[in-house]
């Protein structure tokens, strides 16, 4: 009976041993963490009769994660998961915007929600003696809407009408491509926690209204976020 539960014990501490190892392996491979990064964006129309007319103060929060692509950790390829909370105001002359408001020019505060996945090349440096190392990245990302309203302001001469929350939505188109760009470092907090801290830009390439329903050409979205996170 003592040989059965020393064999027992045996066997128990190597797959312990062994469950350590690979979580180790999958530590030295993926690196998953949490982000948080205010931001300001901005919608960009290209026609005239379009005009940007104010930023908004966003964010954009979730999961991230960095798969390693070499034994240094020095190559990776980031991406995530994440909501991104976005918009801007646009002013729009006679005959442009939405049907219901185009008999006179109007301002449409957008307020846009995104699920958003990056995907990016990530190029970091080796730490130096306090554990600091750099980062840079360069890549893509793919933007869904979940959810757009609209507070609209039409004027007929001295004459404003407001129309609160208008579900645009539909009016917008379902995806959102651009270019991702960032720069930081990534610092040790103790034990296996890894912050990060930096800067990114995001330039898109797609029409984020649909010109069919808004008569306004192409309107694009940036934004500048400051970028901050831990590694666990």
């Amino acid at each position: 009976m003592k040989k059965i539960i020393i064999l027992l014990t045996i066997m128990g501490m190597a797959k312990v041993s062994m469950a350590q190892e690979g979580y180790q392996a999958f530590r030295s491979k993926v690196k998953l963490g949490f982000t948080i990064n205010p931001l300001v964006s901005v919608l960009k129309p290209q026609e005239s009769g379009v005009n940007r007319n104010g930023a908004r103060l966003g964010l954009n929060f979730g999961l991230m994660a960095d798969f390693n692509l070499n034994e240094r950790g020095t190559y990776a390829l980031s991406s995530g998961f994440q909501v991104l909370l976005a918009g801007s105001k646009l002013k729009y002359d006679a005959g442009k915007g939405l049907s219901d408001y185009r008999a006179n020019p109007a301002e449409y505060n957008m307020k846009l929600t995104y699920i958003e996945i990056p995907v990016a090349l990530k190029l970091k440096t080796s730490p130096d003696e306090g554990g600091v190392g750099f980062w840079g990245q360069f890549g893509t990302y793919l933007d869904f809407p979940v959810s757009g309203r609209a507070n609209v302001v039409t004027t007929n001469g001295s004459v404003n009408q407001t129309f609160d929350r208008v579900n645009i939505l539909p009016e917008m188109n379902r995806i959102n491509i651009g270019m991702l760009l960032g720069a930081g470092i990534e610092y040790p907090l103790g034990g296996n926690l890894t912050g990060l801290a930096g800067i990114t830009y995001q330039n898109g390439f797609i029409d984020v209204t649909r010109n069919g329903k808004w008569n306004d050409g192409r309107v694009n979205m940036n934004s500048f976020a400051l970028r901050l996170g831990v590694f666990f």
